[in-house]
């Protein structure tokens, strides 16, 4: 199979089929720092983009093969965007995949366009990255071809998000010394306000990047996370905490109220007492957990 890959047991989406819409080179339209793959030059076309009817077989074969698969997921060495058989693509996609969830990861350079609104639309999720909100971080971090704004990346995924009924994900990556400033994460937490994302992904570099670049620890992860008012935030950990803290019931519900915690900041940071407070408050009903995009949430009782 020349299309496909997997699966992959994804700790936010489950057991994963991804498909590869640019096996043979990386097609992008921008050249982020962190980028896994080696850097290239910025371009708005997938080079040798493969046929649908190629990649539909192959996904049969992968489903057949493997039918506990939970999502499959769009990708590509590069933007999935770019792909000019998107939207037959996705059409025969949602014909085959029975009980399988949809995915696509995109860097949201394209939510400029209204026929790609139109395709993500049939998608189950769509998760986009938005690693900085203000156009000098933008072109820092993420390299894009010339002509593009994060400004009009950001208006269109606002009018997609009116539009769109099912799950939408923000990925934040974040890189040291680039966008790991408070003042560009509040910048971030106001346009997010007006997108109202199911999910939010904060992260950093895991993976060896394409340029001289480093990440940042989980501790700087969650005091950024704090500029982010009332949004469900998922931390995605590179470690394990070296403290767990104690949180008193009052304390979670200050916290939840604030921010929504996520499983993974539950396991990360709260304590054995912490852990049983949090299960307290479930029982008398005045914190609710909630699974978001397959990510398990603590929020508080409105």
């Amino acid at each position: 199979m020349n299309y496909t890959f997997g699966p992959i047991n994804s700790r936010r989406f489950g057991l994963s089929l991804g498909i590869d819409l640019s096996p043979d080179s990386k097609s992008c339209n921008f050249d982020c720092l962190y980028c896994e793959l080696d850097a290239a030059k910025p371009q708005d076309m997938i080079v040798n983009p493969p046929k649908v009817e190629d990649i539909i077989s192959d996904v049969k074969t992968a489903l057949l093969k493997n039918p506990s698969i939970e999502v499959i997921t769009i990708t590509s060495n590069g933007e999935p965007t770019l792909y000019g058989d998107l939207n037959q693509l996705v059409d025969e996609l949602n014909v085959i995949k029975e009980d399988k969830k949809l995915l696509i990861l995109s860097n949201a350079s394209m939510m400029i366009k209204d026929d790609i609104h139109d395709v993500l639309k049939k998608i189950d999720i769509v998760k986009l990255s938005l690693d900085c909100a203000t156009q000098k971080c933008f072109k820092k971090i993420d390299r894009p071809i010339d002509g593009i704004e994060v400004i009009d990346i950001i208006e269109g995924i606002k009018t997609f998000s009116k539009e769109f009924t099912k799950d939408l994900i923000i990925e934040i990556l974040v890189v040291k010394g680039v966008n790991d400033k408070e003042l560009e994460m509040v910048e971030l937490n106001r346009v997010l306000q007006e997108i109202h994302p199911c999910r939010i992904d904060l992260g950093t570099i895991d993976r060896p990047p394409a340029y001289d670049v480093q990440g940042v620890s989980s501790e700087v992860l969650k005091d950024l996370s704090l500029s982010f008012i009332g949004l469900p935030i998922s931390i995605i950990h590179k470690e394990e905490s070296k403290t767990k803290i104690d949180l008193s019931e009052e304390d979670i519900l200050h916290t939840v109220k604030r921010r929504p915690q996520s499983q993974s900041d539950v396991d990360y940071l709260f304590s054995k007492s912490s852990k049983q407070n949090l299960m307290n408050l479930l029982e008398d009903k005045k914190v609710i957990k909630r699974v978001i995009a397959g990510v398990i949430f603590y929020l508080a009782v409105k």
